[in-house]
């Protein structure tokens, strides 16, 4: 690559891209780590697409008509840094480039969701980055038709790389854009054909084009240091309907003497080879130093971006204001107000009908009235529609013929289902719910993973919840998923008893912060909460469900299908003049997070504490042992492998004594025999 010539030929081009390269061998030598490859690869991809097609506003960064922009190659974060500084993004200042992957740093050394304005999503994990960018494809669409054209008319961009192209993410997502066709969804590959362990062809042949153009995707090529070329690929793809590829031909750490090898992948620190760069970029101001002339040329690329949306806010500010406060509204997060009482009046109904009902069909039972109440969910399941229960009476399909549809067919995507739900929840204005069976919530975990790091309002319908479901088997009955998920920080894993749970359960999900995940039986489950209250006691964590009749010497716990089980051994244990506090737990993070004196009234020192759960004991233990408790006085009553295939009364049976008799309440008897 003759780099002089690239100069000579579009000498102010260079100069504004020169200056994203500066800036990213500048801080990587600082921080003596990061990736300096991408960022030298791929400015002049983002230069075109900054100046001439990015429609974007420094200085209201939220504005929810903006293009979105995410950096999907996310190890090359300084790219993007780099171009937030330059077009004058106001919390991203030259001593956070400075302080690059430093602590307390807006630029960390992947892009991560709330450091800076700019940043449109988390891109760590390779592939996630193009996922996500496809659900805020899919909201752009939704809110496009419910809206207008007025009110949301923008694109999303992607800059990937042959990481994120190798990713088995990356095949989910590009297969629902293109059975969707979002054709506002555009690309940028970075086809240099290097990846850390060398060249792409020594562990990968295929071809990336013919992929996508099976997929449904509009396909093009262009050099991807030459801006007239680029741009030239970026106007073909606005004018097709498909969603679109530009495989832009790159040169990894362009300028160095790491050039085109795996080298040149990672961090250039090397004084004499960051200087020898700068020389042939043309470069000669000091590190961290921006002319004033470049730097205010990339400010009047956002300066643009600002008249485009006081033209959208001029436009927003003529609807009727009901239209106008629906906006408003949705953009805020803000549930609508008829949702408590569309909630409360299902709550009521359920709490007067006896009837055994399984918790996925009482969560179908919270949607009708969610759905109805809120016009900007959009709900979904990856082939298990009447498994999880997720499609509500009258939900039309989202699809490319009808964008006013409300109800995604995800097929069996579960990776992809759940990323670009995060797309959704971070693009704004609309509220994803998504459904799958819990044991398949491991194919979807590294997006749930991120859903909890960015407090993105997903909501993870997750079904089949344990050995109830039966015949399935073991490759179907979740045992440690539970305990794993909710290890998760800032994922909401909540497992309701019976449909007042679940209703407030919903409720929880959809007027607090942050990922939460249902976790539901098959299998029909008894009403244990056959008193309406107003009160959401799903949002206590664990509480109360039923009291000892005398004195207090044992507490069964139990989350979900095994509170009935512990009600019904409470029911044996009393006969035996053993008195016995029900607590139904079915968010236990939310419980711990409740001061200490609260705990203590649900959970007090003394008497003799039992946990049942139908998974592995973790994290029972900060319950059966905490504040109070003691070893020698906790039992934990579940699982200790995996399931088998019958039907679930035989598998409870047969799963080892302690499930069966604590479903028939008789071994607590025997373990708390000494109380009588």
């Amino acid at each position: 690559m003759d780099v002089a010539a690239l100069r000579e030929r579009h000498p102010e081009h260079w100069r504004l891209a020169s200056a994203l390269r500066a800036l990213a061998l500048d801080a990587v030598a600082a921080a003596n780590s990061g990736h300096t490859g991408m960022p030298l690869g791929m400015a002049d991809i983002a230069t075109v697409l900054f100046d001439r097609h990015l429609r974007f506003d420094p200085k209201a960064a939220h504005w929810p008509d903006r293009d979105r922009f995410v950096v999907s190659n996310g190890h090359g974060s300084m790219l993007l840094y780099g171009l937030l500084h330059l077009a004058g993004y106001p919390d991203m200042t030259i001593e956070e480039i400075r302080n690059f992957r430093q602590w307390g740093a807006r630029t960390p050394g992947h892009p991560e969701y709330h450091y800076a304005s700019g940043i449109e999503t988390t891109t760590g994990p390779l592939g996630q980055g193009l996922a996500t960018a496809v659900g805020m494809a899919i909201a752009e669409e939704s809110l496009r038709a419910r809206l207008g054209a007025g009110v949301m008319d923008h694109r999303t961009w992607v800059l990937a790389g042959d990481g994120c192209l190798m990713e088995g993410v990356s095949q989910e997502a590009v297969a629902l854009a293109g059975r969707q066709r979002l054709g506002r969804l555009v690309v940028l590959w970075d086809h240099n054909g290097i990846t850390i362990d060398g060249r792409v062809e020594i562990a990968d042949a295929t071809d990336q084009g013919a992929r996508f153009a099976a997929s449904g995707w509009h396909v093009a090529e262009c050099d991807g240091h030459d801006p007239e070329a680029v741009h030239a690929a970026i106007e073909a793809a606005l004018r097709d309907p498909r969603p679109s590829l530009i495989a832009c031909r790159t040169h990894i750490a362009l300028g160095t003497s790491a050039q085109d090898t795996a080298k040149g992948h990672g961090a250039i620190t090397d004084a004499k080879a960051i200087a020898e760069a700068k020389a042939l970029y043309g470069w000669d101001s000091p590190p961290f130093v921006i002319p004033p002339d470049v730097k205010a040329r990339w400010e009047a690329m956002g300066a643009r971006g600002a008249e485009a949306r006081a033209a959208w806010q001029a436009r927003v500010d003529a609807l009727p204001a009901s239209r106008r406060a629906e906006v408003e509204r949705v953009f805020a997060y803000e549930p609508p107000r008829k949702l408590a009482s569309a909630l409360r009046a299902a709550k009521k109904a359920a709490s007067a009908d006896p009837k055994p009902v399984a918790t996925r069909k009482s969560s179908e039972v919270a949607l009708e009235a969610i759905n109805g109440a809120m016009p900007e969910t959009i709900g979904g399941s990856a082939d298990l529609t009447g498994s999880n229960n997720t499609r509500t009476a009258g939900m039309a399909d989202f699809t490319p013929e009808d964008r006013k549809g409300r109800y995604l067919r995800y097929g069996i995507r579960e990776h992809g289902m759940a990323a670009a739900m995060n797309g959704m929840a971070v693009h704004g204005g609309v509220r994803p719910y998504g459904g799958t069976f819990l044991c398949f919530s491991d194919y979807a975990r590294p997006a749930i993973r991120l859903s909890a790091v960015m407090e993105a309002g997903v909501v993870y319908v997750m079904t089949h919840d344990s050995i109830g479901l039966g015949e399935d088997g073991p490759t179907h009955q979740p045992v440690e998923h539970l305990a794993s998920l909710r290890a998760i920080p800032g994922l909401k894993v909540i497992r309701p008893a019976d449909t007042v749970e679940t209703i407030e359960a919903w409720e929880v999900a959809l007027t607090t912060k942050g990922p939460t995940l249902l976790a539901l039986s098959r299998q029909n489950l008894p009403l244990v909460r056959t008193e309406h209250v107003n009160r959401n006691r799903v949002a206590e964590g664990a509480y109360v469900l039923a009291e000892a009749t005398g004195r207090r010497r044992a507490i069964l716990m139990a989350s979900g299908s095994e509170v009935g089980v512990a009600l019904a051994a409470r029911g044996l244990l009393e006969a035996e003049g053993i008195g016995t506090r029900v607590v139904s737990a079915p968010w236990i993070e939310g419980f711990l997070a409740r001061p200490a004196p609260e705990r203590r009234r649900v959970l007090p020192p003394g008497p003799v504490r039992v946990a049942v759960e139908a998974a592995v004991r973790q994290p029972w233990d900060r319950l059966l042992l905490g504040e109070g408790g003691r070893e020698a006085r906790a039992a934990f009553v579940g699982m200790e492998g995996f399931g088998a295939s019958a039907p679930d009364t035989v598998l409870y049976e047969r799963l080892g004594a302690p499930l069966f008799l604590a479903r028939r309440g008789l071994d607590l008897i025997e373990w708390l025999a000494f109380w009588r």
